[in-house]
């Protein structure tokens, strides 16, 4: 990936809950501007993986805390197919499961564990120079002072059609969990889901990829860092 991407600085900052089309934008938005591509959410469920593999109770928050702090997380930034690893071990499809998925939320809202991936995240943006980052806070706290701030929504019904679809899962059982994910993260008190002041809306559940894409690129190009 190193030798495609283009010279000069150019962080995007992609918010939005579930199901908002954050990560297929992001990634094809990544490849279409020579930037490397982080996903945070897959940071964090990587470490509720490594919190349930090591039998702690999810509401002790030290012994969480403890387990983000010692294991040696690895995630790829290549827009096209990144891999994310916990002590060596791949944990692509393990960090997708219905198991990590139910449990993400709560191991998110631990300060220490936010503390600590922020600042991995924040090396990474700076280290790469052009990048196009993805998930619930990273507009309001990760990169504050990215060239773009993008929130991704849709309807309630077009996020849990597509992640049902995904997922290949029930539609109301789906909409259910979206639900319950909202919540969760939006009410956290440590960096809670959140649009930025200045972050420009877009509204999904009309649009197809390509559409949102060109907007950003559109929006890219107005501010002369395309």
């Amino acid at each position: 990936m190193e030798e495609n991407v283009r010279a000069g600085r150019c962080v995007v900052a992609v918010d939005g809950p579930s199901g908002s089309g954050k990560s297929t934008v992001s990634r094809r938005l990544a490849a279409g501007i020579g930037a490397r591509y982080l996903d945070t959410g897959a940071m964090y469920r990587a470490i509720t993986w490594a919190v349930l593999r090591s039998g702690v109770d999810l509401t002790d928050t030290a012994s969480v805390a403890k387990v983000a702090g010692e294991v040696n997380l690895r995630i790829g930034t290549h827009p096209q197919g990144y891999a994310v690893t916990i002590d060596g071990v791949g944990v692509d499809a393990e960090i997708r499961g219905p198991e990590v998925t139910g449990s993400v939320s709560a191991v998110a809202a631990v300060p220490a564990v936010r503390e600590l991936l922020v600042a991995r995240q924040r090396e990474m943006i700076a280290n790469a120079g052009r990048m196009v980052v993805e998930g619930r806070d990273i507009g309001s706290v990760v990169a504050p002072d990215a060239d773009l701030k993008v929130f991704l929504t849709a309807s309630e019904a077009a996020r849990a059609a597509r992640r049902s679809a995904e997922d290949a899962a029930d539609v109301a059982a789906t909409a259910a969990d979206l639900a319950r994910r909202d919540r969760l993260d939006s009410t956290r008190k440590v960096n809670p889901l959140a649009q930025a002041p200045d972050a420009v809306v877009l509204d999904t559940t009309e649009l197809g990829i390509d559409e949102v894409v060109a907007r950003m690129r559109d929006l890219l190009t107005e501010r002369g860092v395309a």
